[in-house]
This record gives structure tokens, C-alpha cells and sequence, in this order.
């Protein structure tokens, strides 16, 4: 018997890429469990599929930075904090400190579907009780025709995850003029923002201030204390735009949204930007 789930949960999260350096992802979840009939004539509850593997997804990788062995640099674990250095593409640059919870090390030499569904497969299955006997696991993106880019960034005044210094989304972007979508204009800032960090001005520092992290010339650096612990990045500024608000995604709309107005000041501005799948904040200006 096999039970599926479609859509069980949205993975949004970062991964370091040799290539392209630090992807904002967000990976539909769908699911199947293979097995036979329990007690109650079922494979599992569906309240428990919900519940117990949405659970060990989240807590495992949700909202993280994934790294893979084949990192091109060096990332280890040290008490309690994960210490990462990495180069990536033309000679950029990303190192961080934070703590250990802020990251997901994968056994694979890169981060991918393949790579992630092993992973995840291996964390659920033993806490599966004995007549499921294998599960099925499909990560995909949100279905689209639109435009989209890929952003990782941390939240420091959020008390839950979001406060993780790299961990991101693929996000969907909707700008219209005077009520008429302007795919051009979506199509300029997808890709201005493709595979970008987007840091906030108040969490900058210098390069003298970061305390575990060696930054190079042509880094920008943030660091800040939150409620996890502490966080610090230095990343290389060609791969960063630094906005002079909070990176939620009610604060990038309405700075799109300004940012736009001023290129055309007579007329309405109205932007939606997404976090992820299903969500996110419109503005107008």
C-alpha cells in the first residue's frame, strides 16, 4: 500500500555552491510512504505525516545553510558553532560563524535534489514505526512562468529561525505600473538579485569588528547577537546589496517599490514580492 502526501511542507533554505556561492532555495515536498496496514487499517495517520515528518524536515534543514563535503573550503563544527570559509565562482568569497543549529552538513560532494532526498531519507526512516517500509520523497519548485531570484539573508530581530545569518528563498516577483504588469521591470531586478544576499545596513560592521571570521578587502561584513547566539558573515560585496531596512519581506517589497517610484514618479508603483511558495507582501508607491 503506498499513501501519499502532496505538499507536505516547503523547504526554504540556503545551499553553497562552488559556482554560484550561497542559493536561496524553497523545494516543494511531496511524499509517499510504502507499507502495510497498521491496527487502525491505515499506513500512517495522516495527522501523524503531518506532524512527526514535517517536524524532523524542519528541524533538520529548514531554514539552514546546507553544506556539502565537497565545499570548496573548509567548514567544521567546533564547540557548538560551525566555522566555514569557502571560496566560490570568480574568486568570491564567503566565510561564517554562527551556531551549530544554523547549518545542515550533507555526506555528498554537492547539494542537490538526489543529495538532500538521501539525506532526508535517512533521518525520517528510523523513526518510522515498523510497517512503513520505505518512502518516497520528491523535492520540486513552485511551478511558474515568472520571473524569480534566488536570495539568502538572516533576520536578527526574529525569535524563531529566520534569525539564521544565511538561510533563504526562490522568490517570485510582481511589479506593475498604474495597474499594468511590467515583466521587463521583473525581469531587471530578478536578475540584479539572482543568487544575491541581502544584508541589512544596521547589522554592518567592519572587518576589525568580526571576532571569529577573516574577511578579505573586498568583503562586506555583518555581524549581530540574537536570540540562537551569535552570527557573523563576511561575503564578497559583488554577491551582496545591502538595503537600509530589515530584510523581511514586507520591508524588500516596499523598498522595491520606492526604488522603482523613482524611475517613474508619475506614475502608481505596486511590487509583490514573495517569500518562498504561497506568501509574501505587496506595496505600493
Amino acid at each position: 500500500m503506498i499513501l501519499f502526501v502532496d505538499a507536505l511542507t516547503v523547504i526554504d533554505f540556503s545551499y553553497l555552491c562552488n559556482q554560484r556561492g550561497a542559493v536561496g532555495e524553497s523545494w516543494i515536498v511531496d511524499l509517499t510512504l510504502h507499507g502495510q496496514l497498521n491496527d487502525e487499517s491505515m499506513v500512517l495517520d495522516f495527522a501523524l505525516v503531518k506532524k512527526q515528518i514535517k517536524k524532523i524536515i524542519d528541524e533538520t534543514i529548514d531554514h539552514k545553510l546546507a553544506i556539502a563535503k565537497g565545499v570548496n573550503g573548509n567548514a567544521e563544527i567546533r564547540n557548538d558553532r560551525i566555522e566555514l570559509d569557502c571560496q566560490f565562482g570568480d574568486n568570491y568569497h564567503l566565510a561564517m560563524s554562527a551556531p551549530s543549529e544554523a547549518v545542515c552538513l550533507l555526506p555528498s560532494e554537492k547539494v542537490d535534489e538526489p543529495a538532500v532526498i538521501a539525506f532526508l531519507k535517512s533521518v525520517i526512516m528510523p523513526e518510522m514505526p515498523s510497517n512503513v517500509k520505505d518512502i518516497g520523497i520528491e523535492l520540486r519548485p513552485e511551478p511558474t512562468t515568472s520571473f524569480y531570484y534566488h536570495y539568502s539573508h538572516g533576520l536578527k530581530k526574529h525569535d524563531g529561525n529566520c534569525q539564521r545569518i544565511v538561510h533563504g528563498h526562490r522568490s517570485l516577483i510582481g511589479i506593475a505600473l498604474d495597474g499594468i504588469s511590467m515583466p521587463r521591470l521583473q525581469k531587471e531586478w530578478a536578475m540584479k538579485w539572482q543568487d544575491i544576499y541581502l544584508g541589512t545596513r544596521e547589522d554592518q560592521v567592519s572587518a576589525a569588528e568580526l571576532k571569529h571570521v577573516t574577511a578579505l578587502s573586498t568583503d562586506d561584513c555583518f555581524a549581530y547577537e540574537a536570540t540562537q547566539g551569535y552570527f557573523e558573515l563576511a561575503i564578497s560585496q559583488a554577491r551582496c546589496d545591502i538595503l537600509p531596512c530589515d530584510t523581511t519581506v514586507e520591508c524588500i517589497a516596499e523598498y522595491l517599490a520606492y526604488e522603482i517610484k523613482k524611475l517613474h514618479p508619475s506614475q502608481q508603483v505596486t511590487v509583490k514580492a514573495y517569500e518562498g511558495v504561497g506568501k509574501g507582501a505587496v506595496a505600493n508607491a
